[in-house]
């Protein structure tokens, strides 16, 4: 069920960053020729006009105060019945515009088709016009009442202006809101036939020019903002498809991961225990435990097969140890510990290896060390690696060093360092990873699993310590591990030296 919900959500996701996209490109295209009504990219068309209803419905208080306030005043110098009936006419279609935009939002709030707004925007617009067209056609006379004409003038410019702040996300509107208020106001001016009038006239057609400008750049502020806000929606729907293709793949990763454990633990039983008896009869063969083997060759293949079980034992081991490590399943099993005695009891443990190559097996170890907070097991197979390393890696009568001691800020630190013939610079990374090993290496020692360093690494980080190899061409190889000061126990010492 959660993958199929997680298909459902990324087909969601990628529906929506389609259409964003598609947006985004439409307006891009227009940047290049003039954005008219004509040439709006339709992807933005529905905000615009969400915008503009938007717009005027938040001055459904606002406008009919300021029709009030303006027929008050007119009734200085216009009978009041003439303008009472110009306020019922424009507070009517106040009411009745009102409405229908509060229909047409919420039709496109739900994602109706934007073709039933327009009208309602437009044809908004070309009445309120209308209806402050007639307000400036209130006195016809030839002759223009003192101080009226002033007032006319300074409203039609406050209309004008707030037509524009309103209806400038959709230019169709705009025009058709403001240009029948312009005409009348002209028409009236030019009537009374006085050169202050004719520059009044020519002022009001000014301040319609101004004003369509002013529109113009409201409106490419508005398709900015639709295309960022576009942009920003795209980026997000591409961000909640990557975080579901994320979790799907954390999902499977999680699935494969169980896989491999599932897979492990039914390795770690059927190969060890054939493997055992395998082990068992090679070496009661070898040994010729139940008398002389008279074929020598037999011998020698059952020695062959004793090694290569070994070898396999060893890689199963590794496997299910570094798998174990990976998978935070490895417990540390802490208590105090004398580390000195732990690396001197493997110097004991791979002495006869070393002998068997005639390696020289050297020892450094600082007095006074305290005893440390760690898993015994765990740090004598880390300094066991790094030997079985060095003496691996190190040619006949070659030597390999041993050093455990303290750092000034407290920590403890051993060192196995050998004179064998180094790791190329470029392929320390290499033999740091799982399974990895470096050509020398390969070339001049016995094949090894290639995950010794792996869990070294790993046990140490597990004591909160740190593990670095330093090596040269030709210069042998020098591995330490440092285990941090607060695992020193102040005071601890062990109750006997270790032997030298």
């Amino acid at each position: 069920m959660a993958q199929s919900s997680q298909k459902q959500a990324n087909s969601v996701n990628r529906q929506r960053a389609f259409k964003r996209r598609e947006a985004v490109r439409a307006l891009n295209k227009l940047r290049g020729i003039e954005e008219t009504p004509d040439t709006l990219a339709d992807g933005f068309i529905p905000d615009l006009l969400w915008m503009a209803l938007k717009n005027r419905i938040s001055t459904a208080m606002a406008m009919p105060l300021f029709v009030v306030v303006v027929g008050a005043i007119s009734s200085l110098w216009i009978p009041v019945a003439w303008v009472g009936v110009w306020l019922f006419f424009v507070l009517g279609i106040h009411l009745a515009v009102y409405i229908a935009s509060q229909k047409a939002e919420h039709h496109l709030a739900r994602g109706g088709n934007f073709e039933k707004a327009r009208p309602v925007v437009v044809g908004g617009d070309l009445l309120y016009g209308i209806g402050w067209a007639c307000f400036f056609l209130l006195n016809l006379n030839s002759v223009a009442l003192i101080g009226f004409e002033v007032f006319q003038f300074a409203t039609v410019l406050i209309v004008i202006a707030m037509t524009t702040m309103l209806s400038a996300p959709v230019p169709r509107a705009l025009a058709a809101g403001t240009l029948p208020i312009t005409f009348a106001l002209v028409y009236c001016f030019l009537s009374y036939g006085t050169p202050i009038h004719y520059a009044m006239s020519a002022m009001a057609v000014g301040a319609q020019g101004f004003f369509f400008i002013l529109s113009r750049q409201l409106y490419a502020s508005a398709l900015t903002m639709l295309e960022y806000r576009a942009e920003k929606d795209d980026l997000i729907a591409e961000l909640e498809q990557a975080n579901a293709v994320s979790l799907e793949s954390r999902y499977r990763a999680e699935e494969a991961n169980q896989a491999k454990s599932r897979f492990l633990a039914t390795m770690s039983h059927e190969l060890r225990t054939p493997l055992n008896a395998i082990l068992g009869f090679s070496e009661v063969m070898t040994n010729e435990v139940m008398g002389p083997m008279e074929n020598k060759v037999y011998k020698e293949y059952a020695s062959d097969i004793h090694r290569s079980g070994v070898h396999l034992l060893n890689l199963i081991n590794e496997i299910l140890d570094l798998s174990r490590i990976e998978a935070g399943r490895y417990e540390l099993q802490e208590a105090p510990v004398d580390l000195i005695e732990v690396a001197d009891s493997c110097k004991q443990m791979m002495q006869m290896k070393a002998a068997a190559k005639s390696i020289r097996l050297h020892n450094s170890y600082e007095g006074g060390l305290d005893l440390i907070m760690g898993d015994e097991r765990s740090l004598r197979q880390v300094v066991l690696n790094l030997l079985g390393n060095a003496i691996k890696f190190t040619p006949a009568g070659g030597e390999v060093s041993v050093y455990v001691g303290s750092l000034i800020d407290g920590s403890q630190v051993v060192t196995v360092s050998d004179n064998g013939p180094g790791i190329p610079s470029d392929e320390l990374p290499l033999v740091m990873e799982a399974f990895g090993q470096g050509s020398l290496a390969i070339e001049s020692a016995e094949p090894g699993t290639g995950l010794g360093l792996s869990i070294v690494q790993a046990l140490t980080q597990m004591h909160g310590g740190t593990f670095s190899l330093d090596s040269e061409e030709g210069n042998g190889t020098r591995a330490s591990i440092i285990l941090p000061p607060h695992r020193s126990m102040k005071g601890e010492r062990p109750s006997k030296a270790a032997g030298m």
